[in-house]
Formats: structure tokens, sequence, C-alpha cells
């Protein structure tokens, strides 16, 4: 394997060292105060806009999780990462058009964001020659807004309702439901948002006992989604510093 710190800026590499012992440690304190295991909470860093310099860092740091939402950068950023000999397990956390599925697949381990039966099938198409599953999570809809995604709970709509996309996830050969993820609505506090998510989550699982993975929180909320349950943790600027404008 490359020494990919031999890549990096000094002291970008030390910026980026600074701030993840400041989330390391607030995630194991978010897991103390909810009598959590830390080994329970994965931490995805979040390296949208962020150059594949940055993903390189992060890994000699001993981050292995990294997160995209964007498959025109994405798909570019983890072949340069790749090339360099490193290799960390990608998941894909944005909304995802079904005409990208082919590509998210080559590089990505997991995609977070699934929320229709077409994008279900979509992703298992894609994904059938893979020598190993792709892990999904289906993404919910906490507030019933179609615009930011998400299945919906309770809901019997064959195209997406909660349940019958993870019926078409977990059918599917080349895919492995592995459990929920949400975004907080916006204009809903924290505590609301994951307690809601917790709710659902627990039905969930009575149902899809083997897919308890729950991915929840951001940079700014996380604690409290680590207290109601969430297996992992999407942290971006908090990690990186302010994001770089999309163009």
């Amino acid at each position: 394997m490359t020494d990919s710190s031999a890549t990096v800026r000094p002291d970008r590499r030390a910026e980026l060292a600074a701030g993840l012992a400041h989330i390391r440690t607030r995630i194991a304190d978010a897991c103390a105060e909810a009598d959590r295991d830390r080994a329970e909470v994965t931490m995805i860093a979040v390296t949208k806009t962020y150059p594949a310099s940055d993903v390189l860092a992060l890994a000699g740091l001993g981050v292995t999780d990294m997160g995209e939402n964007r498959d025109q950068e994405a798909a570019g950023k983890a072949a340069e990462v790749a090339a360099a000999g490193v290799r960390p397990r990608w998941h894909f956390i944005g909304q995802l058009q079904r005409n990208k599925a082919r590509s998210v697949v080559r590089y990505a381990d997991a995609v977070h964001s699934v929320d229709s039966v077409r994008l279900a099938r979509a992703l298992a198409s894609a994904a059938a020659d893979r020598e190993s599953p792709l892990d999904a999570m289906v993404q919910v809809s906490l507030d019933g807004d179609a615009a930011r995604g998400g299945a919906l709970p309770g809901s019997a709509d064959p195209g997406a309702g909660l349940e019958p996309v993870a019926e078409a996830v977990a059918e599917a050969p080349g895919l492995r439901l592995t459990g929920l993820m949400a975004v907080a609505p916006l204009g809903w506090e924290p505590e609301r948002a994951f307690a809601r998510l917790a709710e659902v989550a627990g039905a969930f699982r009575a149902v899809h006992p083997g897919a308890t993975g729950l991915s929840a929180g951001m940079s700014g909320d996380f604690e409290i989604a680590i207290r109601y349950g969430a297996t992992h943790v999407r942290v971006g600027s908090a990690l990186l510093g302010m994001r770089p404008t999309l163009r």
C-alpha cells in the first residue's frame, strides 16, 4: 500500500488529525452517556467536495469509512484513491438517480439512500455481477416530504412505502438489507427526529431482525442520534473544516 501521508501537506494532515481526535472524543463521550459500546458506532467521514488527498490523509490516520453523495464527484475520487493504493469503505449517502446505479455499484460498498422499489431494482440489476452483495439501507422519510427523499413508514404505496422498498432490497440477490437511514427534516429539532426514527427502527427490526444498522446524525447533532441508537454517524464539516463551495 502506498504511504498516503506522503501525498498530503503536513499542515493539512495535522489539521485533520486534530479534527479527528475531537470527533472521536465526542463519539466516545456520547456512547458513554448513552451506556453504549463505542464499537457499535461507525464514523463516516463525509468527503464530498473535499479532494482525494483528504481521503488519503484520513485513511492514513485510521479512518476506514468515507461518504459521498454525488456520483459524478465520487466515482473519480474513488478511482484516484484506489490508484494511490488505498481502499476505504465507500458509503453513498445522497439521493441517487436510477441511471447512476451502475456507476455507483462499481466503487461503493454501501448505499444508504434506497427510497423506492424502482431504485432497489436498478441497484440489484447493477450489482448482479459483484463478488459480494452491496450493503443497502432504506432511507426513511420522517415527515413525508418527497422532495427530500425517503420511503414512507406505514404506507402501502407499492413503490415508495417503507416495507415494499425493504422487501425489494431483501429479496435481491445482489443486495444486503442492513438497516435504515434518515435525515432530520427541516424545522425539526434533532430530538424529535431521532426519537421518531427510533420508533420506526424498532418496528422495522421486528420484521427484519438482521437489519440493525441505523445511519443518522451529522456534525451538529450526532450525539443525539447516538442516544437514539445510531450505528453510523455522518461527519463532514466538524472533521474536515468548512466545506468548499459546490460549483
